[in-house]
């Protein structure tokens, strides 16, 4: 089990440059990679989303990389052709106007000046691999980290829901009780008679079935065991879990809306209660 949070930070330093790398991230239902790099890296944007996804299969992740140049592998370019007919042109305007050419009259025309990045952004290939493996290896055993003690959160959770679930099976007859003694007492009243014909009995078993909630507590029972297989499986788990909350949720409503016992609604209640914060934590593993 993994958490969807994490940090990681790498730095890769040489003689020639320094790549930074930051990755944080957060809950978000699929994934999600924002990267912001610098423009001499761009060529690497797929390359980062194929390492990103070795780690993360779910969450909103931000990548941040930042490059600083120690030493530069810019050339400046000089157009003399350009350079000499603005020349000549100048020479003609400073004649007939009186006014002095300035080094900024030349450096103010496009494309006399240019520069050229002699070196590609394959020479930071080495620096961006590293910094970035370094930083996902410690957001991955961050991830690892945190999922641990969701995890054993969950388990708590599960537990509780599991002992209240088995409270509920064992009080499951007492409501059947209730609900054989309440009918018996409305047809005394009704008729002044003792409840004894078949056609009540019939009428009180279709109510028993009904109104039992046997069935609700087995699914439970099956829900219960999936719950703790996943929290076992090695591979991403969140959708499924919160999938599995659903279905538990609906059964305890059933049996909530059955049951006119106090101990048993009460039961109920504490195993809703599991429920939310069993989906709170849900929402922060992948």
């Amino acid at each position: 089990m993994r958490s969807m949070t994490g940090y990681g930070h790498g730095v890769w330093r040489s003689d020639d440059y320094i790549i930074e790398c930051d990755i944080k991230s957060y809950n978000n239902r699929y994934l999600d990679v924002i990267k912001n790099i610098s423009s001499q890296l761009s060529p690497y944007e797929s390359y980062i989303d194929g390492e990103v996804k070795k780690v993360a299969n779910r969450g909103h992740v931000e990548v941040s990389v930042r490059l600083k140049v120690l030493r530069s592998d810019i050339s400046l370019i000089i157009d003399h052709g350009l350079v000499e007919a603005y020349s000549n042109a100048f020479r003609t305007i400073a004649e007939a106007s009186g006014c002095a050419i300035n080094l900024s009259d030349y450096l103010s025309v496009d494309g006399i000046l240019t520069s050229d990045r002699s070196g590609s952004s394959e020479i930071y290939r080495e620096g961006l691999e590293k910094a970035l493996g370094e930083a996902l290896q410690m957001l991955s055993a961050e991830k690892d980290r945190e999922g641990e003690g969701t995890k054993k959160d969950l388990e708590r959770l599960g537990n509780e829901f599991a002992a209240s679930r088995l409270l509920i099976e064992r009080k499951s007859g007492e409501l059947e009780e209730h609900y054989r003694t309440l009918l018996e007492e409305k047809y005394l009243a009704l008729t002044g008679e003792k409840a004894g014909s078949m056609d009540f009995m019939s009428e009180l078993g279709a109510i028993l079935v009904r109104y039992s909630i046997n069935e609700e507590i087995s699914r439970l029972g099956v829900h219960i065991a999936e719950y703790n297989k996943l929290l076992e499986s090695s591979g991403p788990c969140g959708k499924r879990l919160d999938f599995l909350c659903q279905e538990m949720q609906r059964e305890c409503n059933t049996i909530a809306s059955k049951s006119q016992l106090a101990e048993i609604n009460l039961l109920v209640v504490s195993m809703k209660d599991n429920i939310e914060n069993i989906r709170e934590q849900v929402r922060n593993i992948e």
